[in-house]
């Protein structure tokens, strides 16, 4: 059965009598829309130029989502009916919009020009920013330099950025992505498992006079960094101490911690216990969630790959993209009618994952960073106010760069039951202008960008089938159905400026669903009941039997079999 034919018919809708009217006003246009294909409405010879739409440097082509000026009309009633643009105001402003957590939720603060100000309960967020930044770009240019130096006087040649979550993934996202403009002899490497494989292959070739550790907690305190933190200084240490770099003495010890490591932290107490000079130490706001900011402190391994003008040029697309959310009218809002086709694909016509496909092998990344921002932010089964959603909330968020994906799971998206709306993202000048000969290999890798997303629109008739010949045992399975949505985003190439634009844009159409949910983005409550278990089970996996028996059978038996096999 083919899902994407389904009658869109919303799975409960929100508990007020305006938003109740909005989405039975989208369910009647779903309804009226199901009856034309995606085939018959790019017949229209004025589709493309419609709906295809400008965002900072970006283009977003929606001609191939399954929508028209009704459908538009009816998302956008959906999104006043939530309150939308109030619920923006009050965020950008610095009002509490995460209240579970009693915080503000100010991370467009962090990319606004220094020339500007937002004074929130009687400070100004962009002077401290900029402090910050600062700070976190003169340190940056010392390193680049070779001013900042090893215990042993010799430069630095490699970064190790130690964090978990929005401190490992954005940054390392943001590096791989950025790689053709990082700075000559200068690596950056990322840890966060406390697997300490992760921590030995990252730190096995790596020369400890030349490496800086950057321990990025805001607390000080999240139990896999400050685990991973202390592996790390043990093995600098180690290392130096047995190669005679330095003697074997607590003043040695600690003049390489304070010259080997660094913090992203506020902990200031915590950081100088460590052995870090606090004024090695760059700071971030209880505004800023961790999966909304690598573009704080947390990118200081970031500036210093990249380099101020590179980081700059960052900052300022997450900016661009910000004042595009805040100024373009909703019928032109990339960001905001991106969210709202989600809210769609998800509510009213059973959608319950969401492909993000980069044609770039340089966003390899982009799709894992993806999962955090969007399933941590609107994974979730209350309303702000407490009470149970009776609607679907947080699409499961997915994808590989193309081709690679085409020989992977695209034979699901294009057959399969279920309806998968996808983002393809594509460049039209490559980073390496490399050929096959005289075939120029950017083109063919963008001819398969064009052709997958013309395939899912358009599909194959079994009518079409038979004409190529196909003997009629087989017809059936070389039909495509079609009509399945997807968006196109295109920029002119992978610049720092357009990579903020980029995830400033995944920001935006997170909020937008998660503000027409009516849930709190913000918090991620579900993330801790895990830590706070590991901690008690811990001495249990140590071989304390009051621990072990404290635990369900199920887990006492997985714990058992553990010991008994651990060899080393």
């Amino acid at each position: 059965m083919d899902t994407t034919q389904k009658t869109p018919s919303p799975r409960s809708a929100p508990n007020t009598g305006a938003r109740r009217a909005a989405w039975r006003i989208l369910q009647r246009e779903g309804r009226r829309l199901e009856e034309t294909p995606l085939r018959t409405l790019l017949e229209n010879p004025g589709r493309p130029a419609q709906l295809r739409l400008e965002a900072a440097g970006l283009i977003a082509d929606f001609s191939k989502q399954r929508i028209d000026d009704a459908v538009i009309d009816a998302l956008i009633g959906v999104a006043n009916s939530a309150r939308l643009p109030e619920a923006r105001q009050y965020m950008l402003s610095g009002g509490i919009a995460n209240p579970t957590e009693g915080r503000q939720v100010l991370h467009t603060a962090l990319r606004r020009p220094a020339a500007e100000s937002l004074v929130v309960d009687g400070e100004d967020v962009v002077r401290q920013v900029h402090e910050v930044l600062d700070r976190e770009i003169a340190f940056a240019d010392r390193v680049r330099s070779g001013e900042w130096t090893g215990v042993t006087g010799r430069p630095i040649t490699t970064v190790i950025n130690i964090g978990i979550g929005g401190s490992d993934l954005g940054p390392v996202m943001v590096y791989e992505a950025l790689k053709p403009y990082k700075a000559d002899g200068i690596e950056c490497r990322y840890v966060s498992n406390i697997d300490p494989t992760d921590m030995y292959e990252k730190t096995k070739d790596v020369d400890p006079e030349t490496v800086l550790f950057i321990v990025a907690s805001k607390t000080f305190t999240t139990l896999e960094t400050m685990t991973n933190a202390r592996m790390a200084k043990n093995w600098l240490i180690n290392s130096l101490e047995n190669t005679g770099a330095i003697e074997r003495t607590l003043a040695a010890r600690e003049e390489a911690t304070a010259k080997h490591f660094v913090a992203v932290s506020t902990a200031l107490d915590r950081v100088a216990e460590f052995g870090i000079d606090p004024s090695n130490a760059f700071g971030f706001w209880n505004w800023v969630g961790g999966r909304y900011s690598v573009d704080s402190a947390v990118g200081t391994s970031l500036a210093i790959a990249i380099g101020p003008e590179g980081f700059a040029d960052f900052l300022d697309g997450f900016h661009k993209m910000d004042r595009h959310f805040v100024e373009a009218p909703p019928e032109k809002n990339v960001p905001l009618l991106m969210g709202m086709l989600n809210v769609w694909y998800s509510n009213f016509l059973g959608a319950d994952t969401h492909a993000v496909l980069p044609y770039s092998q340089y966003l390899h990344r982009f799709p894992a960073y993806l999962q955090q921002l969007t399933m941590e932010s609107n994974g979730k089964s209350v309303r702000r106010d407490g009470s149970p959603v009776t609607y679907e909330t947080g699409e499961v968020f997915w994808g590989e760069p193309g081709t690679n994906g085409q020989h992977a799971f695209y034979q699901l998206i294009h057959q399969g039951t279920r309806m998968v709306p996808a983002d393809f993202i594509a460049f039209v000048n490559p980073t390496w202008a490399l050929g096959d000969g005289d075939a120029d290999m950017h083109e063919l890798f963008l001819s398969n960008f064009f052709a997958q997303t013309k395939a899912l629109a358009f599909g194959k008739t079994s009518e079409e089938v038979r004409a190529e010949g196909t003997p009629e045992a087989i017809v059936s399975a070389r039909v495509f159905t079609g009509n399945r949505p997807t968006t196109s985003i295109m920029a002119p190439a992978l610049t720092p400026s357009v990579l903020g634009q980029l995830i400033a844009l995944y920001e935006h159409i997170t909020f937008v669903e998660g503000a027409v949910w009516g849930i709190d983005s913000f918090d991620q409550w579900g993330v801790e009941l895990g830590k706070v278990l590991a901690k008690q089970i811990l001495p249990a996996i140590e071989g304390s039997s009051e621990a072990l028996d404290a635990q369900d059978q199920s887990t006492r038996a997985l714990i058992e079999y553990y010991r008994a096999h651990r060899t080393k």
